[in-house]
Parts: C-alpha cells; sequence; structure tokens
C-alpha cells in the first residue's frame, strides 16, 4: 500500500436519507430518516388502516432510522423539522373497484399504492385524524409496532402513568389496563423462555375500551409517561415502538390537528 493511499483520509459515514429510499425532492431528500420519524408514520398507518403495513412506507423508515440510530447518526429522540413542522399523512380514498392508500411527510408523497376491493363499497376520503389521537388509541397502537414483546416492568410503568393521565386519577383499577400489566410483568420475571412470557399485545388490546376514561395526548402525557418508562428500564433507554414511543409519536401528531 503506497503512503499516499495510508494517509487518504476516510470519508464520515453518512445517514440513509429520505432521498435514498423515496421518490422526494428538495429539502426533504437531504434529511436523515429519524426514529421519531419512522413512529409517526407507524402510528399513523395503525389509525387509519388499522394496522402498519408489512414492507409499506413505515416499515422501511423504521428500518432506515434503525440503521441510522445503531451508527450512531441520529438520536432516539431525534425528528426531522419537515415532519414535525409540515406533518405527516395517510390518506385512504376508496372508489368504485380500488382502494387507494396515499403516504406522505412534508407534504411530498413518499408511498402509494392500490388495492382491489369491491365496487359497491362506497367512496370516502379518510385523512390521519379527524380528531386528536387519545391516550387509549397511542396504547392499542403499541400493539402494532411492539405488540410481540414480552412485559417487563418498564412497560408496566409507563402503562400505568398512561392510565393516570388518561382518567386524571393515581388510584389503579382492579383489573384495569396499569394492574394487567403490572401482573404481567411480575409473571414474566419469573419465566425463563420467551415463548412462555405474556406479550404487550395481550395487555394492550383494546386498550381504549378498557380505560374508565380517555383523552387526547399531548406531549406533557407523552413526556410523563417517558419518564416513567425510563425510572424503571436499567439501560435509561425507551423500547422502539413501545408505549412512550406510541405516546410521543401521538402527540406530535395531534400538535398538527389543533
Amino acid at each position: 500500500m503506497s503512503q499516499e493511499q495510508q494517509q487518504r483520509p476516510q470519508s464520515e459515514p453518512e445517514p440513509i436519507k429520505y432521498g435514498d429510499v423515496f421518490p422526494v425532492s428538495g429539502e426533504l431528500a437531504g434529511k436523515p430518516i429519524t426514529p421519531q420519524d419512522a413512529a409517526m408514520m407507524q402510528m399513523a398507518e395503525a389509525m387509519v388502516l388499522g394496522k402498519t403495513q408489512k414492507g409499506g412506507t413505515a416499515a422501511v423508515m423504521q428500518s432506515a432510522a434503525a440503521k441510522n440510530e445503531r451508527a450512531g447518526l441520529v438520536g432516539h429522540e431525534d425528528v426531522t423539522d419537515v415532519a414535525q413542522d409540515r406533518g405527516i399523512l395517510v390518506e385512504e380514498t376508496d372508489i368504485p373497484g380500488r382502494r387507494i392508500i396515499t403516504e406522505a411527510v412534508g407534504g411530498q408523497v413518499v408511498g402509494q399504492t392500490v388495492d382491489p376491493m369491491p365496487v359497491d363499497q362506497t367512496a370516502q376520503l379518510l385523512g390521519i385524524q379527524e380528531n386528536a389521537i387519545t391516550i387509549g388509541e397511542a396504547l392499542e397502537a403499541a400493539v402494532h409496532t411492539a405488540g410481540d414483546r414480552p412485559v417487563d416492568q418498564s412497560d408496566a410503568a409507563a402503562i400505568q402513568a398512561a392510565e393516570a393521565r388518561a382518567t386524571g386519577s393515581s388510584v389503579i383499577t382492579p383489573g384495569g389496563l396499569a394492574a394487567t400489566a403490572q401482573s404481567a410483568a411480575s409473571f414474566n420475571s419469573g419465566m425463563q423462555r420467551e415463548e412462555d412470557k405474556i406479550k404487550l399485545s395481550e395487555v394492550l388490546t383494546a386498550a381504549t375500551a378498557r380505560l374508565p376514561a380517555d383523552k387526547a395526548v399531548t406531549a406533557e402525557d407523552a413526556e410523563g409517561v417517558k419518564r416513567a418508562e425510563l425510572r424503571n428500564e436499567p439501560n435509561a433507554a425507551a423500547h422502539h415502538g413501545g408505549v412512550a414511543d406510541s405516546l410521543a409519536a401521538a402527540a406530535r401528531l395531534n400538535e398538527r390537528i389543533q
């Protein structure tokens, strides 16, 4: 190897940007895909479509964001100003014989699919949310992003904090979400095999119906739930796609509605 080759500086690693994986232009194309951008898109898909799409836009964003975070190029709490200020949108348009799903970041389309459907369906247009996302809905969305993960003490603490903020009371309702989550975390701590542990989806499915009261998620709610999750997490890091992440994404999306 020549001396010139030895002295040649190594190029700095670059994060995966929107322009690398989506047909976008302008400012958005040069923005890195961040974990909180991906979380908002996951929340949007879950709220409008009832689930996150396998191999869809949210999945692509989550994969890119995870690689960027592992490489130390973005932080877990990072969100791009384009997504924060101009919003993330998932639209479902039903026309005779077809359903068109359009997904956008900052007003630019990042994904569009066309699915066949019965021709007797009534045409309709659904935005990301006509009403603000509630705490119960945000908890249900976590089922789509982290439902297969066993419940631990940090999950139980986050769910308890979320329930308290939804109801306005710190009293744990017997048989409610917080009580169920705590029981699941205690049970799981004594289990060795992952397949024997109670999963988050088993606790949070139909969360809205199981809450005695509910309210729209605010930034203060999300921050309180995050603090509760982190206090009980040995690694002091929020679970990817977990309860705290789900409420944070909901709070950001709600800011666009207000």
